[in-house]
């Protein structure tokens, strides 16, 4: 959602960086303190030597990005002229008019959303979603992925020992069952001197983080939000046979595989677990994947990756943001100029080399795209089957009320799964009531 994500910056990343140089024109563009920013930041001199527009930056750290944002935008706040904000944002940023609509302005630069992979145009840009109403270009892409210790998968003492217990070599799994396996295989095992553990995987509390670990295993076990053929209509979906077994699965690999006390950890705290050495495998989002290919301990070719596991289907977590022009500018046409100038195929291309996520067809469907980083081949096959949460203007109330019910049974094992997918229906389907939506 987002990698969307509520993250504690790294230390060294920038919280505001003015332009280099003063300019007579200036824009400021706001969004989350992390290296894709750091990245942004060096993309947009070429923007400023090119326009002569200097470019001023917010960057708040992900512990307070929607709360500082969000208040920025419906208060209807002159600080940011461009907002990168995440996903779940657009449905109530388009209907409260915070954020400009784009259509006209892509048609008359030529701008066209074929251009650009389908997944993050439906999640990055529309409302209504799969509407041809945009908001958003697709700016930076992002799916939940996994990080493994390759060189504890390639000891051959520890391959032996895998194959004779599992009947199958260790490698890299493709199931959830294969992953499960493989956790209880590392778990409490003694390497180099050191007790290690299966898995650092999301149980945070407080934003978002349980709720993207939970639909991790939700929805490659089908899960669906609602009705397809009856919008808001949620029983027997949500609460579905196969979503009380991938919740019970989830809150099983907490219970067999995880660190001591990982019980209110998301993106900091798995990467912490896994560049200390403590576990064999983590989830986290790929935008996070370029610092451990360049980490001293655990970068080369100490590390792997691969995509979410499958069970019935394969399907991935979405993350990323879209770009877009905040309504309450004042200069929303150097804003736009700033659009016209990043969607550009070129600016997309070293986007991607800097260490962002393009999201541009030109780049991603490149023959040597696959080639330009060890999980380069993995992104794109996780962005061909993400999902999102919610994009509703109620979104942060759907969201809180799914965080408190997984919480309380994967973390605190208080009721059955059922009894929490139940409880959830309830919430969401009054929620959805006071909104007029049933």
């Amino acid at each position: 959602m987002r990698s969307g994500r509520f993250l504690l910056a790294a230390a060294g990343l920038i919280l505001a960086v003015a332009a280099p140089a003063k300019a007579e024109e200036e824009l400021t563009l706001c969004w989350a303190a992390w290296d894709p920013a750091n990245a942004l930041v060096e993309l947009s001199r070429d923007f400023t030597a090119e326009t002569g527009i200097g470019m001023n930056f917010e960057f708040v750290p992900w512990t307070n990005f929607a709360d500082r944002f969000l208040n920025e935008l419906n208060s209807g706040g002159q600080l940011c002229d461009l907002m990168i904000g995440d996903s779940q944002w657009i449905g109530g940023s388009a209907t409260y008019g915070h954020y400009v609509r784009l259509n006209d302005f892509f048609t008359a630069e030529g701008i066209s959303m074929d251009d650009f992979l389908p997944a993050t145009v439906y999640a990055y840009s529309t409302w209504p979603k799969g509407s041809p109403n945009y908001y958003a270009l697709p700016a930076m892409g992002d799916a939940l992925g996994w990080v493994y210790r390759r060189d504890w998968f390639d000891r051959p003492e520890l391959r032996a020992e895998f194959s004779a217990t599992y009947g199958r070599d260790l490698e890299p799994p493709e199931t959830w069952t294969q992953l499960r396996e493989i956790a209880t295989f590392f778990q409490g095992r003694e390497i180099d001197g050191k007790t290690v553990y299966g898995a650092a995987i999301y149980t945070e509390r407080g934003s978002e983080g349980i709720t993207m670990g939970v639909t991790s295993v939700l929805y490659p076990w089908g899960f669906q939000y609602e009705n397809p053929d009856q919008p808001y209509d949620m029983d027997g979906y949500v609460n579905s046979p196969a979503a009380v077994e991938a919740l019970e699965f989830y809150r099983a690999l907490y219970e067999c595989c995880t660190p001591p006390g990982h019980s209110d950890a998301y993106m900091v705290a798995n990467l912490d677990a896994y560049r200390s050495g403590q576990v064999a495998m983590q989830m986290n989002w790929f935008a996070f994947f370029p610092g451990i290919v360049k980490d001293e301990t655990v970068g080369g070719d100490v590390s792997g990756f691969f995509v979410n596991p499958r069970h019935t289907i394969e399907a991935s977590v979405l993350g990323g943001q879209g770009i877009s022009v905040v309504s309450y500018s004042d200069k929303q046409d150097l804003a736009l100029q700033y659009i016209q100038w990043f969607a550009q195929p070129e600016v997309q291309a070293k986007w991607w080399a800097l260490g962002g996520y393009s999201c541009h067809r030109s780049v991603l469907e490149d023959p040597g795209f696959v080639d330009t980083a060890p999980f380069a081949a993995d992104f794109l096959r996780a962005m061909s089957g993400v999902k999102d949460f919610w994009q509703e203007p109620t979104y942060a109330e759907l969201l809180q009320s799914m965080q408190a019910h997984v919480h309380a049974y994967v973390v605190a094992g208080e009721g059955t799964a059922q009894e929490a997918l139940d409880s959830l229906v309830e919430d969401w389907t009054f929620t959805f009531e006071d909104d007029g939506k049933l």
